[in-house]
């Protein structure tokens, strides 16, 4: 039967650990930790079909580094982590036996963004239940919110939004994100409702020659602005009775987040996105994360 050392053996911890004291001078108690972080690195690689530090991938260390975040480790602790891995591939590197150094971008949790508060679906529902119909613009402002939600759209990509853009037979509309790059994202019933009664009943009106095709307009008939914007959500913030702090980019990660909560794929979620790398979108997962731990704190018996 194969003990845990004779698996991890081609991870050369022995020769590292000989390297540390030698080369580096390292401290006794640095040598232990060190030792310690990377043999559960090395367990950890093995049980995920990684068997050698060259068949380790810059996708393999962040999802370690998620892992022991999920282990409850403390940041101090897991940027402990990260050194040591950046040490050994110094040494792997030297030692020929990596030609990369996938650890270059590690993120430590210092570096991790952090989030905006995320609405529930509850509270989405209670921000567009609050666009009262007798308000002159309500269907302009229920469309908008909708759609900005519905496709997890970015301010800038709302706003800028062409009629033409939304094919509602099909339930899609067309984004033009960062750099200009097109991407079609799905939207449900409820924001193509809103936005067919709103291109029917309000926006011929708002029209008056300087809509450039813009899908949403200000009460002057132009392209609404940013800050327009922003002054509407705010407006249904207060009415919707949400003390939370919610901006535009708000109902983006709450899009996220609802997503991955139902069970959607990452892959799924970071095309709908129009995020250019996964990692981006895996930040969402710290999120998802801390939802399913609040739930498991509130409802399991020893929680």
């Amino acid at each position: 039967m194969n003990r845990p050392e004779d698996r991890t053996r081609p991870f050369l911890l022995e020769r590292f650990a000989e390297y540390l004291t030698l080369e580096q001078g390292s401290s006794v108690r640095t040598n232990e930790s060190y030792g310690r972080d990377l043999q559960r690195l090395a367990e950890w690689a093995v049980a995920h079909g990684a068997r050698s530090p060259e068949t380790l991938t810059a996708a393999h260390l962040r999802e370690f580094v998620y892992y022991l975040k999920d282990l409850g480790l403390s940041p101090a602790s897991i940027r402990r982590g990260v050194s040591a891995i950046r040490t050994w591939y110094r040494f792997l590197l030297a030692e020929g036996a990596v030609k990369a150094d996938p650890s270059e971008r590690l993120e430590t949790p210092r570096k991790w963004r952090t989030l905006p508060e995320v609405l529930t679906s509850v509270e989405v529902d209670r921000l567009i239940n609050a666009v009262a119909l007798e308000e002159p613009l309500a269907f302009r402002d229920r469309a908008m919110l909708e759609l900005a939600y519905g496709a997890g759209l970015r301010v800038g990509e709302w706003i800028t939004l062409k009629v033409a853009d939304v094919v509602l037979e099909e339930g899609v509309v067309r984004v033009f994100g960062k750099g200009s790059k097109e991407r079609l994202v799905p939207v449900g019933r409820k924001a193509t409702g809103a936005v067919a009664i709103y291109l029917r009943e309000i926006r011929p009106q708002l029209e008056r020659g300087k809509g450039a095709g813009v899908l949403f307009l200000s009460a002057r008939g132009q392209p609404l602005s940013r800050m327009g914007a922003w002054k509407i959500l705010r407006k249904y913030v207060t009415l919707a009775g949400i003390t939370k702090q919610v901006t535009p980019h708000t109902l983006r990660h709450s899009f996220a987040t609802h997503l991955l909560e139902g069970g959607a794929d990452l892959r799924s979620v970071q095309e709908m996105l129009g995020h250019a790398d996964i990692s981006t979108t895996q930040v969402y997962t710290h999120v998802d994360r801390e939802y399913l731990r609040s739930v498991h704190r509130q409802f399991h018996p020893r929680g």
